[in-house]
């Protein structure tokens, strides 16, 4: 990605004013539309394009812009293990006979069976009586070699998308050992993505490309003028079953497509089909998704978008998000400029209040002045919305990521800086963004964008640590926490400490611990 537009926070560029485009030398206002602002064309399109991984592309600079057998069984035995027996292993010379006998009177046992292909006995104990407890004293015998509990095993949930090994954030969260626990929420839990939209439909929409400059004095870019683009779903999103009361506060209708790929990114790493044997894996791959446009990109501001992401509108999609039952709302979205944001302050409690749980970027300021989200210092002073700050892959603090005190939990987002070069990015599919960001081009070679083609790109930001938050918190909603309050104070009971020891500005609380979060909750049943 270029300077010219944002990947990570959704604000650096200013993402909640008005886009900086110019029309006829004028920054900032859109040129009078003629006739409808953008025309659905065709219903349908052809199959997605997938040009690949990216991995030579540096990530952008943020600050510029039916049930398993395992199931089954830890749903019968949450404790993980098998009740009303114990394995013993007497010692060599001991006579089995005697020692058994001796075994069984001591903790009241009622049998023991010697099964194939085994050098140990298991002991028939009282089904209520604790396994480990009856262990240790068994071992204390002077002819016990060593007691157990019967603990359940189970396998090791990886997934067998080809390109997970690229996907460094996931195991650095021990997400493998929490998909054991859980293997991806279901359908029931709705997450609402506001963002720039997301590839959720196929279709062909019109619309009218007007001369422009990206900045004042730049070179000015010729009228395309009427262009139709095609639309897909993004392959690794799903089918059109996956998406949920889609809205476009941007265009005022029911269409939010993405015309800039952020909030496909962000909404792959929430979820992201999984074990599908293409492509990469998702937090919350189950989930079904709602996507709300509420911020205007370069391409919607050419196409004079009828509105920009102001806080007002951004207000709006989180009530329209709350209304329409999401339980978990991801604002990988902010602005530093300006004061406080009331109208968002007043929407993100009545989400909550609705139920729905909210996680917020931080920013990616701390190289240019360290500015704080507005949006992010709603989130201190209200249980059930969380401020999110970014680490790279050595879990340290990312270059990038805003300190201050609304940094309330990390989570990985990427740092190019730490190690890696473009792989200590956050992996995703979203848009190609070489068919998208053709503005990037010179004048010359500028033609319209393209959403039916996608890649696997490297993206880095607090924009990128945000959806790790939101997909630990529709787990956690499948676990049957449905109070917003209750899934923040979990998440930060369980944190893993970073930095001086407590909370502090640089972590907040900590890095998330989806493991140890979900096993303190105790198995989903």
């Amino acid at each position: 990605m270029r300077a010219s537009t944002w990947r990570g926070l959704a604000a650096a560029a200013c993402a909640l004013s008005a886009a900086a485009v110019t029309w006829s030398g004028v920054s900032g206002q859109a040129a009078p539309l003629d006739g409808a602002s953008r025309r659905l064309v065709h219903e349908f399109g052809l199959p997605a394009i997938d040009r690949g991984l990216r991995d030579q592309d540096l990530p952008p600079d943020p600050s510029k812009h039916g049930r398993s057998a395992a199931e089954v069984d830890r749903a019968l035995e949450p404790a993980g293990l098998v009740p009303g027996s114990v394995i013993v292993k007497f010692k060599a010379g001991a006579d089995r006979s005697a020692a058994v006998s001796s075994a069984l009177s001591q903790v009241s046992g009622s049998g023991a069976d010697r099964p194939s292909w085994a050098n140990f006995d298991l002991l028939a104990i009282d089904p209520g009586a604790d396994p480990a407890i009856v262990a240790d004293a068994l071992r204390a015998r002077a002819d016990v070699e060593y007691a157990q509990p019967r603990y359940l095993n189970h396998k090791m949930y990886r997934p067998n998308d080809p390109l997970y090994a690229n996907q460094w954030n996931f195991p650095a969260l021990d997400m493998e050992r929490t998909w054991d626990i859980q293997q991806g929420a279901t359908a029931d839990v709705i997450v609402a993505i506001l963002d720039t939209g997301v590839a959720f439909r196929a279709g062909t929409f019109r619309y009218n490309a007007r001369a422009f400059r990206l900045t004042e004095g730049g070179p000015l870019y010729p009228a395309l003028g009427i262009v139709d683009v095609p639309f897909v779903i993004a392959p690794e999103l799903g089918t059109s079953s996956r998406f949920v009361a889609p809205r476009d506060f941007i265009w005022d209708d029911a269409d939010p497509v993405d015309l800039d790929g952020h909030g496909t990114h962000v909404s792959g790493t929430v979820g992201q089909l999984t074990n599908n044997g293409v492509g990469v894996a998702g937090m919350a791959f189950n989930v079904r998704i709602m996507p709300v446009k509420v911020i205007a990109e370069t391409w919607d501001v050419i196409f004079g978008a009828p509105f920009r992401g102001t806080d007002d509108v951004v207000a709006r999609g989180v009530r329209y998000a709350a209304d329409n039952g999401a339980k978990v709302i991801n604002m990988s979205i902010g602005r530093e400029e300006g004061g406080a944001a009331p109208v968002i302050e007043d929407a993100i409690r009545y989400a909550v209040g609705k139920g729905a749980f909210v996680a917020i970027a931080s920013g990616n300021t701390r190289e240019q002045g360290n500015r704080p989200n507005q949006v992010g210092n709603v989130a201190p002073g209200l249980d059930g919305a969380v401020t999110v700050g970014a680490v790279g892959r050595s879990l340290e603090l990312a270059f990038y990521s805003t300190t201050s005190a609304s940094v309330e939990l990390s989570a990985p987002g990427g740092d190019t800086r730490q190690a890696g070069g473009a792989s200590g990015g956050i992996l995703q599919q979203t848009l190609d963004l070489d068919l998208v960001e053709t503005f990037n081009r010179p004048a010359s070679q500028f033609g319209p964008p393209r959403a039916d083609s996608f890649a696997y790109h490297y993206f880095q930001g607090t924009s990128m640590a945000t959806p790790h938050v939101s997909g630990l918190a529709a787990l956690l909603v499948q676990q049957g926490l449905t109070s917003p309050a209750a899934i923040e104070a979990s998440m930060k009971k369980y944190a893993t400490d970073k930095g001086a020891a407590g909370p502090d500005e640089r972590y907040g609380v900590g890095l998330i611990n989806p493991r140890a979060t979900l096993r303190g909750l105790g198995l989903a049943r």
